[in-house]
């Protein structure tokens, strides 16, 4: 289990005009074991956030902490320290995984990262993957195309898990995705944080479908938070009016409640 905390972060990118500023000032904290649900539309810098905290993007400003250590440096060994602790599943699993390679070969290649197990082992790992993302290890010797886009994306959070990280980011993981697939991943990804007691910061554009799986809710708006608190508190008398247009705009999933489940089903 993993502590993230974002102080007055600011990230900024090469425009066709000049440098724009994508993270304006954000300061957030994911607690151990918790799920903190970033939310906004498209632009609102919630992306570049979560590619700032893995190295991906630059900072400008502000501090990264993971554990009470800050996150600096891109040397091999800062960033394969980092790559222990904090993973990251992005959007679209077409482009994650390579075409070419079965779903064992990724998984076992994730798994031997930092550990070299036998190979007895190392089979026994990929089913034990599989299976914790609600996938039939049967499908282990297949190719990403073989895959439906739902079974694409569970193998893209297996990979994830494979090094146990403390922390994992979820970036729009369900978006790419069937409304009755992102149920099922939804249902998936709330299981698996309280089963391992994962931290999990879980962006996304879809406030019902955010709050289901988090503990407490932050919105972001052109590069800032503009509210932030417990879940069911911004479900139920949201304050900022950009969240009451999210919320307005964007029709629950069924049973999306934190006190129900969508609909859900193994391998899908």
């Amino acid at each position: 289990m993993t502590t993230l905390q974002v102080f007055d972060l600011t990230v900024r990118h090469d425009g066709p005009r000049g440098p724009v500023t994508a993270v304006d000032g954000v300061s957030l904290e994911v607690p151990t074991g918790s799920t903190l649900g970033l939310v906004g539309g498209s632009g609102s810098g919630k992306s570049s956030l979560a590619r700032a905290v893995v190295g991906l993007a630059p900072v400008h400003g502000g501090r990264i902490l993971v554990d009470g250590r800050e996150v600096r440096g891109r040397t091999v060994r800062a960033r394969r320290r980092l790559g222990r602790q904090v993973q990251v599943v992005l959007q679209d699993p077409d482009t994650a995984l390579d075409p070419r390679m079965t779903v064992r070969r990724t998984l076992t290649e994730a798994a031997t990262v930092f550990h070299r197990p036998d190979r007895r082992a190392r089979a026994l790992r990929v089913t034990a993957l599989l299976e914790l993302v609600g996938l039939d290890p049967r499908l282990a010797d297949r190719l990403p195309g073989q895959l439906s886009g739902g079974q694409r994306q569970r193998v893209a959070i297996a990979r994830a898990l494979a090094v146990e990280p403390g922390l994992l980011i979820a970036d729009e993981i369900t978006s790419a995705l069937d409304v009755s697939v992102q149920a099922a991943v939804l249902n998936t990804m709330r299981d698996l944080q309280r089963r391992l007691g994962l931290s999990m910061l879980f962006i996304g554009h879809n406030l019902p479908a955010v709050c289901y799986v988090s503990d407490a809710v932050a919105v972001m708006h052109r590069g800032r938070i503009v509210e932030a608190g417990p879940t069911q508190a911004l479900l139920h008398a949201p304050q900022h009016p950009y969240t009451k247009a999210l919320l307005a705009a964007v029709p629950r999933l069924s049973g999306s409640s934190r006190d129900g489940a969508p609909s859900s089903g193994r391998s899908s």
